[in-house]
């Protein structure tokens, strides 16, 4: 049985290039949500589904993001 590789060798640019695809992604497929009609409600849930997981995926790259923050001196932000 394969197994999978944990150890991934990709650039924070790598990254962004895979976010910024996933956005796009995410921006055609929600306006095909927009302009379809209710009669095919078996493609409205698949493509539903499809920006569900990439949303997901975007929250999950987000979330593991390091963010800058000064240790020396007290954080203002804004």
């Amino acid at each position: 049985m394969p197994r999978y590789n944990e150890n991934f060798e990709l650039s924070v640019e790598d990254i962004d290039l895979i976010e910024e695809a996933l956005h796009q992604s995410k921006r055609e497929l929600a306006g095909k949500l927009v302009e379809a009609d209710a009669s095919d409600d078996a493609e409205l849930r698949a493509v539903d589904q499809s920006v569900r997981q990439i949303h997901d995926l975007l929250g999950r790259l987000h979330n593991q993001k390091v963010f800058y923050r000064p240790r020396q001196q007290p954080y203002v932000s804004g």
